[in-house]
């Protein structure tokens, strides 16, 4: 095979691989807008005020307000307790930890975690916290268990957002006579904080849309906790009784919608505390 040959054959595989990463992107693209629009075009005609602020009732449904205010419940409290300790985990295994074996025995513990199916973390949750530690059946036993699950997540991508930041601005830092926590404090988690945003944001959604774990410990009461250790039912428990039973698609989709409006709100100001964090940064 001559060179001009050669450099045809390179350019032709190079064009074909650049042709199935771009049909391979339009395809993902293409489902997500098609699920998105199906059902945004089923679930927003039925939502109303009615619908945001009633409580659940007889055959069609009724609204969804206790449901919002337990599933904003469950959120603040799981992140509350794993946001801290996936962060600190991530600082101690970036900046402190000097025994790789320990380092690789507690990376692999978290990527086994992150790997076990979410109805494990909820039968572990229910027999522990609800049953052994008679925490019963509630907001506090699902946030605790969610905490647990959304764990792995947090510390791995905080753990590379740490990871990102250039040397250069510790070694800048400790040069000019700051401490080690202090140069963690004050320069490296400013820096590598979109990142950590990032995870939190993706830990977020996955406790919102999160059905199985929060069914065995949460439970599915059809009213405004009055504490956290009252059981509740959350947006995603709501929507799978409403299909599950047959109750009524239309309030499912509508439920459904929400779920969605309210992911995209937090990924929008999320992406906009992060702008202005970066932007403060840089600054």
């Amino acid at each position: 095979m001559n060179k001009k040959n050669v450099k045809n054959y390179r350019k032709f595989k190079d064009n074909f691989i650049l042709g199935l990463i771009y049909i391979s992107s339009f395809i993902t693209f293409s489902i997500l807008v098609w699920i998105l629009v199906y059902v945004l075009s089923r679930g927003l005609p039925q939502i109303n005020m009615e619908f945001l602020s009633s409580a659940p009732k007889g055959d069609d449904g009724g609204g969804i307000f206790p449901m919002i205010i337990s599933t904003l419940y469950l959120i603040i409290i799981s992140i509350a307790f794993s946001a801290p300790i996936g962060v600190l985990s991530a600082i101690y295994l970036t900046e402190y930890a000097k025994n790789k074996r320990l380092i690789k025995i507690i990376r692999f513990a978290t990527e086994s975690l992150a790997g076990i199916p979410s109805i494990i973390y909820g039968l572990f949750g229910m027999v522990f916290f609800v049953v052994f530690l008679k925490m019963g059946w509630s907001i506090i036993s699902g946030a605790i268990t969610l905490s647990i699950m959304v764990l792995p997540t947090i510390i791995r991508s905080s753990e590379e957002a740490l990871k990102s930041v250039p040397k250069s601005y510790k070694e800048a830092s400790l040069s000019l006579g700051a401490t080690k926590l202090r140069t963690i404090y004050k320069c490296i988690l400013p820096s590598a904080f979109p990142g950590i945003l990032t995870a939190i944001i993706l830990s977020v959604g996955r406790i919102i849309g999160e059905t199985a774990a929060i069914y065995l410990t949460v439970g599915m009461a059809p009213y405004i906790p009055k504490s956290i250790f009252e059981s509740g039912r959350t947006l995603s428990v709501h929507l799978y009784m409403l299909a599950k039973e047959g109750i009524s698609f239309d309030k499912a989709f509508a439920t459904a919608s929400v779920l969605i409006i309210m992911i995209f709100m937090i990924n929008v100001l999320s992406n906009y505390v992060a702008n202005k964090m970066n932007t403060t940064n840089k600054a």
